[in-house]
C-alpha cells in the first residue's frame, strides 16, 4: 500500500459526510414540524396583554375607620377578555361596612348607583362585577359578561380597607400564562 495515495484519496469520506449531514438535516426538519402539528410551537407564542390600571382609594365617612372602596380602572392598552382578569389580594370590605359610613340607602359620593362593584365572595374575576345597586344583592344583566373584552376606560369598584393590597391578574384560560398587570394599596399599606 502506498502511503501518498491515502493522503490524496478522499472517496470514501464525501459520501460518509454527505449520509451524515441528509440524515442530521432530516431529524431536524422533522422536529419542527412536529412540534408546531403537535400545538408545542403554539404555547410558546402565546402573548401577555400589555395594559396599565389605575387604583383611586376613596374613604366616605367621617368617622375615618378606614373602611372605604377602590376605583380599579384600566387605564390603557391591550384589551383583555373579562374572564382572563381577576382582582387579587388583601384588606377587602364588606359593603355593610361602608353602609356604616355613608348611611342606610345611599351610595358613596361620586359613585353612581347601579354602578360595577366586585363581589368579593367569590374568585374575584373582573367578569364577576355586576353592575347593580351599591347594597342590593341582586344583579342585573347590564354588568360584565365572561365574553367582555376590557378596554381602556373600563372600571369596577371593591370596597376595601385602608390597608388593601390588591393586583390585577391576568390568567389565559389555555396555557400557563399569568402576569399581574397592576398593583395598588391604600394608604395604611
Amino acid at each position: 500500500m502506498k502511503l501518498k495515495e491515502l493522503f490524496t484519496d478522499d472517496d470514501a469520506v464525501s459520501p460518509v459526510i454527505g449520509v451524515i449531514l441528509m440524515v442530521a438535516i432530516t431529524v431536524i426538519l422533522a422536529a419542527v414540524i412536529a412540534s408546531f402539528v403537535l400545538g408545542v410551537g403554539q404555547e410558546a407564542q402565546q402573548n401577555t396583554p400589555k395594559a396599565s390600571f389605575d387604583f383611586q382609594y376613596e374613604e366616605p365617612g367621617a368617622s375615618n375607620d378606614g373602611d372605604g372602596y377602590v376605583k380599579i380602572t384600566h387605564d390603557g392598552g391591550d384589551p383583555i377578555s373579562a374572564a382572563e382578569l381577576y382582582v387579587r389580594g388583601t384588606g377587602y370590605a364588606t359593603p355593610s361596612d361602608i353602609q356604616d359610613e355613608i348611611g342606610t340607602g345611599s351610595s358613596p359620593e361620586g359613585v353612581e348607583t347601579n354602578t360595577r362593584w366586585l363581589n368579593l365572595n367569590n374568585e374575584n374575576r373582573w367578569s364577576d362585577a355586576g353592575k347593580q345597586d351599591f347594597h342590593s344583592s341582586s344583579e342585573n344583566d347590564n354588568g360584565y359578561t365572561l365574553q367582555s373584552d376590557i378596554n381602556a376606560g373600563a372600571y369596577v369598584y371593591a370596597p376595601v380597607k385602608d390597608t388593601y393590597e390588591l393586583k390585577v391578574v391576568y390568567e389565559a384560560q389555555e396555557g400557563d400564562t399569568s402576569a399581574t398587570l397592576g398593583t395598588g394599596e391604600g394608604p395604611d399599606a
